[in-house]
């Protein structure tokens, strides 16, 4: 679903870090809402600028992906050349600080809208990867999944002549790679059953997501004091919905966010500044840093 945005911006309170500590002191259990600002300082790029608009061309959508063999072979390119950033990608501040933050039992559910893993590997457990992980991948016809650096491997094998190449890393694993003969990649087969189509187990544009991520998240607001907003414009639906039920419900919402966000005049007040520093700082303030 698309977005467009206010021509005026929100007048949204703008918080200090000594009144994110309050807020958090004040809220003890939050439902934490995460996007592409939590893993920009690791090397993984973001789509939109920090007025909230797309900062490259749509990614591709489910529909494309699954009805043109040749937007398979040229996604598949891509993310050969791309997997060498997401696939070695480590967690970075925001990722430690979050996984300190749930051990302290702040955190109820960290919602992601990343499909990075990166908050798993910090060492979170209650995380819900609402958009699911790129580092699975998942035949459409008969159901099976496998790792993403195995197929990695696999795509490499058949496709010697595109290892060497060279491109600029894009969002979610992709690679600016363009102008090649992409109806000569070739896309090994399904593992399992030998004829389906393999996608990221990730939901693509135009795709929706699982009914029971939704619910969880939606149920899991009935047992936190607050939402923390953490490195997210927000402008997908998937993942606004949740602010609005947390404002319908009368949950106070913060965001740390560098730029405008579609929740603006949801939030009680958004922090401009740094994702990462921010929760470090916070998880010193609450002394949530401890063994």
């Amino acid at each position: 679903m698309h977005y467009a945005l206010r021509d005026q911006p929100v007048d949204v309170p703008a918080a200090t870090p000594a009144q994110l500590l309050d807020w958090a002191r004040q809220h003890p259990r939050w439902l934490v809402i995460t996007g592409a600002g939590c893993s920009t300082e690791v090397g993984i790029p973001d789509y939109r600028d920090q007025a909230g608009q797309w900062k490259r061309p749509q990614p591709v959508t489910y529909q494309a992906f699954m009805g043109d063999a040749l937007v398979r072979q040229r996604y598949w390119a891509r993310s050969l050349v791309g997997w060498r950033v997401m696939g070695h990608a480590r967690p970075g501040a925001a990722h430690h600080a979050l996984a300190a933050l749930e051990k302290a039992g702040r955190v109820q559910l960290l919602l992601t809208q990343n499909v990075d893993g990166l908050h798993s590997a910090a060492g979170s457990r209650k995380v819900l990867d609402l958009h699911g992980r790129i580092d699975t991948v998942r035949c459409m016809d008969c159901g099976h999944r496998f790792a993403r650096a195995d197929w990695q491997r696999a795509l490499e094998a058949l496709n010697p002549d595109w290892v060497q190449l060279q491109a600029r890393t894009a969002p979610d694993g992709d690679a600016d790679l363009d102008g090649l003969p992409f109806a000569e990649f070739r896309i090994p087969p399904c593992p399992h059953c030998g004829t389906g189509v393999l996608k990221p187990d990730v939901v693509f544009f135009g795709e929706s997501v699982p009914r029971e991520r939704v619910q969880r998240g939606l149920d899991t607001l009935a047992q936190v004091d607050g939402v923390l907003v953490a490195g997210s414009s927000l402008m997908v639906y998937s993942g606004f919905r949740f602010v609005q039920a947390a404002a319908a419900a009368g949950l106070p919402v913060l965001a740390i966010n560098q730029g405008r966000t579609r929740a603006d005049a949801l939030l009680a007040a958004k922090l401009q500044a740094d994702v990462g520093q921010s929760l470090q700082a916070l998880v010193q303030g609450l002394g949530a840093g401890g063994g």
